[in-house]
C-alpha cells in the first residue's frame, strides 16, 4: 500500500455519469471509505489522531486504463471526476456501530459489501502516515481502499451501472461510458 494524491478535478461532487477519455480501454476501481480532515496537521500520532477528522463516508476511486498496464498510479487516477466521494459526510461515531453498511450493485448485481465499522483503525493508521509524508489541511480527505483495485468496465461493453449504498441511502447511482 502507498499513500497517493489527486487533484481536487478528480472529485465527482454531482452523481453525473462517467464518461471514459478517449483512449481508455478499461477502467478499474477499488472501494473507499474515508474521513475529511477538520484540523491542520503533520506528523499526527496515533494517540491524538482522532481530533483530526469530523466526518466520514464511504464511495469508490476509478482508474483508467489504457491498453498498456504498466502506467504509474498517478497517471491511472487523475482523471477528471473519478474520485467518487459523497458529500456529505456522516457523524464520526457512527464508526463505531456495527453494522454501518455499505454496498456496490454494478449492473444490479451486488459485487462488493462492507461493514464500515470495522474500518476505523486502517483510516487512523492512513492519517497517520499520510501526514508523516504531507501536511494535511482542513477539508482534505483521506481515503483507504478496502479491497485491491479490480476491473469494473471495459470498452466492450460500452455502458456500464453502477451504485453505491451506505446506510440505506444511494450514494452514486451513474454510468460508466465508453
Amino acid at each position: 500500500s502507498g499513500c497517493y494524491c489527486r487533484p481536487d478535478t478528480t472529485w465527482e461532487r454531482e452523481n453525473k455519469d462517467f464518461y471514459v477519455p478517449e483512449g481508455i480501454m478499461e477502467v478499474r476501481w477499488a472501494p473507499v471509505v474515508f474521513v475529511r480532515i477538520s484540523k491542520a496537521g503533520k506528523c499526527i500520532g496515533q494517540k491524538f489522531v482522532s481530533r483530526y477528522y469530523d466526518s466520514f463516508n464511504a464511495g469508490a476511486l476509478l482508474y483508467c486504463q489504457t491498453d498498456t498496464c504498466d502506467e504509474p498510479v498517478a497517471f491511472t487516477s487523475c482523471a477528471d471526476h473519478s474520485s467518487l466521494l459523497p458529500s456529505p459526510s456522516r457523524n464520526t461515531a457512527e464508526l463505531d456501530e456495527p453494522g454501518t453498511d455499505y454496498d456496490v450493485m454494478k449492473d444490479s448485481v451486488k459485487i462488493f459489501e462492507a461493514d464500515l465499522s470495522s474500518m476505523k483503525t486502517a483510516l487512523e493508521e492512513a492519517i497517520c502516515a499520510a501526514s508523516k509524508l504531507t501536511s494535511l489541511r482542513i477539508g482534505d480527505y483521506v481515503a483507504v481502499e478496502m479491497s485491491p483495485v479490480s476491473t469494473l468496465a471495459t470498452s466492450e461493453n460500452k455502458v456500464t451501472s453502477l451504485k453505491i449504498s451506505s446506510a440505506d441511502k444511494t450514494l452514486y447511482d451513474i454510468n460508466i461510458i465508453f
